[in-house]
Protein backbone atom coordinates (compact mmCIF):
# COMPACT_ATOMS: atom_id res chain seq x y z
CA UNK A 1 0.00 0.00 0.00
CA UNK A 2 2.84 2.59 0.87
CA UNK A 3 4.52 1.72 -2.59
CA UNK A 4 1.36 2.15 -4.18
CA UNK A 5 0.67 5.38 -2.76
CA UNK A 6 4.24 6.33 -3.46
CA UNK A 7 3.90 5.82 -6.97
CA UNK A 8 0.51 7.61 -7.11
CA UNK A 9 2.28 10.33 -5.62
CA UNK A 10 5.26 10.39 -7.99
CA UNK A 11 2.67 9.91 -10.98
CA UNK A 12 0.64 13.15 -9.53
CA UNK A 13 4.07 15.39 -8.96
CA UNK A 14 5.51 14.03 -12.04
CA UNK A 15 2.32 15.38 -14.09
CA UNK A 16 2.20 18.88 -12.04
CA UNK A 17 6.10 19.27 -13.48
CA UNK A 18 5.51 18.53 -16.51
CA UNK A 19 2.45 20.51 -17.07
CA UNK A 20 4.45 23.58 -14.97
CA UNK A 21 7.70 23.27 -17.57
CA UNK A 22 5.21 23.29 -20.34
CA UNK A 23 3.48 26.05 -19.33
CA UNK A 24 6.82 27.93 -18.88
CA UNK A 25 7.90 26.85 -22.71
CA UNK A 26 4.64 28.20 -23.78
CA UNK A 27 5.00 31.30 -22.05
CA UNK A 28 8.56 31.48 -23.55
CA UNK A 29 7.18 30.91 -27.23
CA UNK A 30 4.63 33.59 -26.78
CA UNK A 31 6.96 35.99 -25.22
CA UNK A 32 9.06 35.19 -28.92
CA UNK A 33 6.02 35.47 -30.66
CA UNK A 34 5.17 38.49 -28.59
CA UNK A 35 8.12 40.14 -30.40
CA UNK A 36 8.04 39.14 -33.90
CA UNK A 37 7.52 40.90 -36.54
CA UNK A 38 6.28 44.55 -38.12
CA UNK A 39 4.73 45.64 -40.85
CA UNK A 40 5.28 48.47 -43.43
CA UNK A 41 4.18 50.19 -46.70
CA UNK A 42 5.94 52.92 -48.51
CA UNK A 43 4.98 54.71 -51.98
CA UNK A 44 7.05 56.73 -53.48
CA UNK A 45 7.57 57.45 -57.93
CA UNK A 46 10.11 56.46 -60.41
CA UNK A 47 11.74 56.86 -63.73
CA UNK A 48 13.06 54.07 -66.21
CA UNK A 49 15.42 53.07 -68.93
CA UNK A 50 14.37 50.35 -71.52
CA UNK A 51 16.98 48.04 -73.76
CA UNK A 52 15.35 47.66 -77.52
CA UNK A 53 12.98 45.10 -77.67
CA UNK A 54 12.04 43.26 -81.11
CA UNK A 55 8.05 43.32 -81.11
CA UNK A 56 6.48 39.89 -83.14
CA UNK A 57 3.59 40.88 -84.75
CA UNK A 58 0.95 37.99 -85.64
CA UNK A 59 -1.89 38.68 -87.30
CA UNK A 60 -3.20 35.72 -89.41
CA UNK A 61 -6.33 36.21 -89.88
CA UNK A 62 -4.69 38.94 -92.40
CA UNK A 63 -1.49 37.22 -93.45
CA UNK A 64 0.64 38.66 -91.49
CA UNK A 65 3.62 37.22 -89.23
CA UNK A 66 6.47 39.88 -88.83
CA UNK A 67 9.08 41.64 -86.58
CA UNK A 68 9.54 45.18 -85.64
CA UNK A 69 13.36 44.75 -84.62
CA UNK A 70 15.24 46.55 -82.27
CA UNK A 71 12.72 48.99 -81.25
CA UNK A 72 13.60 51.91 -79.16
CA UNK A 73 11.49 53.07 -75.83
CA UNK A 74 11.23 55.48 -73.71
CA UNK A 75 8.96 56.11 -70.17
CA UNK A 76 6.65 58.69 -69.41
CA UNK A 77 7.49 60.35 -66.13
CA UNK A 78 4.00 62.56 -65.77
CA UNK A 79 5.35 65.44 -63.65
CA UNK A 80 7.85 66.47 -66.00
CA UNK A 81 5.84 69.75 -66.76
CA UNK A 82 5.76 70.56 -62.92
CA UNK A 83 4.99 68.53 -59.42
CA UNK A 84 1.31 68.20 -58.00
CA UNK A 85 -0.21 69.38 -60.95
CA UNK A 86 -2.02 65.73 -61.33
CA UNK A 87 -3.46 63.28 -59.43
CA UNK A 88 -0.90 61.40 -57.83
CA UNK A 89 -1.89 58.44 -59.67
CA UNK A 90 -1.40 59.73 -63.22
CA UNK A 91 2.78 60.06 -63.08
CA UNK A 92 4.87 56.72 -62.36
CA UNK A 93 4.72 55.66 -59.21
CA UNK A 94 5.04 52.46 -56.86
CA UNK A 95 4.19 50.71 -54.12
CA UNK A 96 5.87 48.39 -51.24
CA UNK A 97 3.46 46.21 -48.71
CA UNK A 98 5.99 44.35 -46.91
CA UNK A 99 6.05 41.73 -43.58
CA UNK A 100 9.04 41.46 -41.67
CA UNK A 101 8.12 37.78 -40.25
CA UNK A 102 11.41 36.64 -37.91
CA UNK A 103 12.47 38.44 -34.20
CA UNK A 104 15.42 40.23 -35.85
CA UNK A 105 13.60 41.47 -38.51
CA UNK A 106 16.13 40.68 -41.06
CA UNK A 107 14.05 38.91 -43.40
CA UNK A 108 10.37 39.48 -45.29
CA UNK A 109 8.42 38.76 -47.70
CA UNK A 110 6.65 41.93 -49.79
CA UNK A 111 4.10 42.72 -52.03
CA UNK A 112 5.70 45.22 -55.03
CA UNK A 113 4.00 47.15 -57.37
CA UNK A 114 5.35 49.37 -60.57
CA UNK A 115 3.18 51.70 -62.68
CA UNK A 116 6.12 51.93 -65.43
CA UNK A 117 5.04 53.74 -68.69
CA UNK A 118 6.49 52.09 -71.62
CA UNK A 119 6.20 53.98 -75.20
CA UNK A 120 8.09 53.27 -78.29
CA UNK A 121 9.79 56.30 -79.22
CA UNK A 122 8.38 58.22 -82.38
CA UNK A 123 10.49 58.96 -85.29
CA UNK A 124 12.10 55.83 -84.98
CA UNK A 125 13.11 53.92 -88.48
CA UNK A 126 12.16 50.30 -88.15
CA UNK A 127 13.35 47.10 -89.85
CA UNK A 128 10.28 45.45 -91.06
CA UNK A 129 10.91 41.59 -91.12
CA UNK A 130 8.88 38.24 -92.31
CA UNK A 131 5.59 38.17 -93.92
CA UNK A 132 2.85 40.35 -95.03
CA UNK A 133 0.06 40.11 -96.67
CA UNK A 134 1.16 36.27 -96.77
CA UNK A 135 4.44 37.46 -98.47
CA UNK A 136 7.81 38.24 -97.95
CA UNK A 137 8.81 41.48 -96.59
CA UNK A 138 12.05 43.17 -95.44
CA UNK A 139 11.87 46.48 -95.61
CA UNK A 140 12.96 49.63 -93.51
CA UNK A 141 9.66 52.16 -92.47
CA UNK A 142 9.46 55.41 -90.30
CA UNK A 143 7.60 54.28 -87.09
CA UNK A 144 5.82 57.57 -86.32
CA UNK A 145 2.06 58.40 -85.59
CA UNK A 146 1.72 60.54 -88.57
CA UNK A 147 2.87 57.52 -90.46
CA UNK A 148 -0.03 55.08 -88.67
CA UNK A 149 2.05 53.89 -85.76
CA UNK A 150 2.45 53.92 -82.09
CA UNK A 151 2.36 51.42 -79.36
CA UNK A 152 1.57 52.76 -75.80
CA UNK A 153 1.67 50.78 -72.29
CA UNK A 154 1.44 54.05 -71.16
CA UNK A 155 -1.42 53.34 -68.66
CA UNK A 156 0.92 51.00 -67.19
CA UNK A 157 3.84 48.27 -68.35
CA UNK A 158 2.88 47.32 -64.37
CA UNK A 159 5.47 45.35 -63.32
CA UNK A 160 3.77 43.04 -59.92
CA UNK A 161 6.66 41.12 -57.87
CA UNK A 162 6.19 38.73 -55.13
CA UNK A 163 9.55 39.15 -53.26
CA UNK A 164 11.90 37.44 -50.77
CA UNK A 165 13.67 40.63 -48.44
CA UNK A 166 16.67 40.59 -46.62
CA UNK A 167 17.46 43.82 -44.31
CA UNK A 168 21.17 44.85 -43.32
CA UNK A 169 21.65 47.49 -40.78
CA UNK A 170 24.26 49.85 -41.81
CA UNK A 171 23.99 51.78 -38.68
CA UNK A 172 21.35 52.57 -35.47
CA UNK A 173 21.25 55.12 -32.92
CA UNK A 174 21.35 53.65 -29.12
CA UNK A 175 18.03 54.95 -28.66
CA UNK A 176 16.97 53.36 -32.14
CA UNK A 177 15.55 56.62 -33.46
CA UNK A 178 17.56 56.51 -36.52
CA UNK A 179 17.90 53.78 -38.77
CA UNK A 180 20.07 53.32 -41.97
CA UNK A 181 19.93 50.01 -43.45
CA UNK A 182 20.55 47.86 -46.85
CA UNK A 183 17.57 46.47 -48.61
CA UNK A 184 18.30 43.41 -50.89
CA UNK A 185 14.66 42.31 -52.66
CA UNK A 186 14.35 39.64 -55.51
CA UNK A 187 11.15 38.41 -56.94
CA UNK A 188 8.86 37.24 -59.65
CA UNK A 189 5.13 37.72 -60.96
CA UNK A 190 3.09 38.53 -63.29
CA UNK A 191 2.53 41.62 -66.04
CA UNK A 192 -0.63 43.43 -66.54
CA UNK A 193 0.01 46.24 -68.64
CA UNK A 194 -2.72 48.47 -70.69
CA UNK A 195 -2.10 48.01 -74.31
CA UNK A 196 -2.89 50.79 -76.67
CA UNK A 197 -1.31 50.68 -80.62
CA UNK A 198 -1.92 50.87 -84.19
CA UNK A 199 0.10 49.34 -86.60
CA UNK A 200 -0.27 50.66 -90.44
CA UNK A 201 -3.17 52.66 -89.51
CA UNK A 202 -5.11 49.58 -87.68
CA UNK A 203 -6.11 50.67 -84.54
CA UNK A 204 -6.40 47.82 -81.10
CA UNK A 205 -9.17 47.80 -78.99
CA UNK A 206 -7.19 49.32 -76.04
CA UNK A 207 -7.23 47.87 -72.26
CA UNK A 208 -5.57 46.35 -69.40
CA UNK A 209 -4.99 42.41 -69.89
CA UNK A 210 -2.64 40.05 -68.58
CA UNK A 211 0.34 39.92 -70.28
CA UNK A 212 2.87 37.49 -69.04
CA UNK A 213 5.64 37.46 -66.14
CA UNK A 214 8.37 39.63 -64.98
CA UNK A 215 11.18 39.02 -62.33
CA UNK A 216 13.50 41.61 -60.45
CA UNK A 217 15.93 42.20 -58.26
CA UNK A 218 16.18 45.77 -55.75
CA UNK A 219 18.43 47.67 -54.01
CA UNK A 220 17.88 49.65 -51.47
CA UNK A 221 19.08 52.18 -49.14
CA UNK A 222 16.27 53.10 -46.30
CA UNK A 223 17.39 56.13 -43.60
CA UNK A 224 14.34 55.69 -40.58
CA UNK A 225 13.67 58.33 -38.35
CA UNK A 226 11.93 58.30 -35.00
CA UNK A 227 11.80 54.69 -35.65
CA UNK A 228 8.18 54.74 -37.74
CA UNK A 229 8.48 56.92 -40.54
CA UNK A 230 11.27 56.16 -43.66
CA UNK A 231 12.55 57.48 -46.95
CA UNK A 232 14.40 55.03 -49.44
CA UNK A 233 16.39 55.31 -52.65
CA UNK A 234 16.09 52.59 -54.76
CA UNK A 235 17.92 50.81 -58.00
CA UNK A 236 15.73 48.23 -59.46
CA UNK A 237 16.83 45.85 -62.72
CA UNK A 238 13.82 43.86 -63.92
CA UNK A 239 13.17 41.44 -67.31
CA UNK A 240 9.76 41.42 -68.58
CA UNK A 241 8.35 38.71 -71.10
CA UNK A 242 5.26 39.96 -72.76
CA UNK A 243 2.80 37.84 -75.10
CA UNK A 244 -0.42 37.54 -76.53
CA UNK A 245 -0.94 41.41 -76.48
CA UNK A 246 -3.67 42.51 -78.30
CA UNK A 247 -3.36 44.13 -81.87
CA UNK A 248 -5.77 44.57 -84.49
CA UNK A 249 -6.61 41.45 -85.53
CA UNK A 250 -4.03 39.86 -83.86
CA UNK A 251 -1.52 39.94 -81.03
CA UNK A 252 2.06 41.04 -80.09
CA UNK A 253 4.96 39.43 -78.05
CA UNK A 254 8.03 41.21 -77.23
CA UNK A 255 10.43 41.07 -73.62
CA UNK A 256 12.47 43.58 -71.99
CA UNK A 257 14.83 44.79 -69.49
CA UNK A 258 14.05 47.69 -67.44
CA UNK A 259 16.57 49.99 -64.99
CA UNK A 260 14.63 51.99 -62.73
CA UNK A 261 15.54 54.33 -59.93
CA UNK A 262 13.05 55.13 -57.37
CA UNK A 263 12.19 57.51 -54.46
CA UNK A 264 9.65 56.20 -52.04
CA UNK A 265 8.80 57.51 -48.31
CA UNK A 266 6.71 55.24 -46.19
CA UNK A 267 6.00 53.74 -42.41
CA UNK A 268 7.21 50.65 -40.57
CA UNK A 269 4.86 49.88 -37.68
CA UNK A 270 5.31 46.84 -34.90
CA UNK A 271 2.92 43.94 -35.00
CA UNK A 272 3.15 43.26 -31.32
CA UNK A 273 4.31 44.80 -28.40
CA UNK A 274 7.64 44.72 -26.87
CA UNK A 275 9.24 44.46 -30.43
CA UNK A 276 13.15 44.47 -30.01
CA UNK A 277 12.91 46.66 -33.41
CA UNK A 278 11.49 49.19 -31.68
CA UNK A 279 12.79 49.56 -28.56
CA UNK A 280 15.61 51.45 -27.43
CA UNK A 281 19.13 49.80 -26.97
CA UNK A 282 18.63 47.28 -29.36
CA UNK A 283 20.49 47.36 -32.65
CA UNK A 284 18.82 44.97 -35.28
Amino acid sequence: MHILFTSRRFICLTVMLLMQIGAIAQGETKARKHKNGSFYFSWGYNQEWYTNSTVHIDQSALGNSYDLEHMKAHDHLGWNNGLLNKALTIPQYNYRIGWYFNERQDMGLEFNFDHTKYILTDGQYMQVVGKMNNMPVNKNMLFSQDSGFYYFLNNGANFFLFNFVKRTNLYSTKDNYLHIDLISKAGIGPVIPHVQNSLFGQINKQGFQFGGWNMGQENVIRATVMKYGFIEFSEKVDYARYSHLKVYEGYARQSFGTIEFILSVGFILPSHKGNPLFDAGNKN
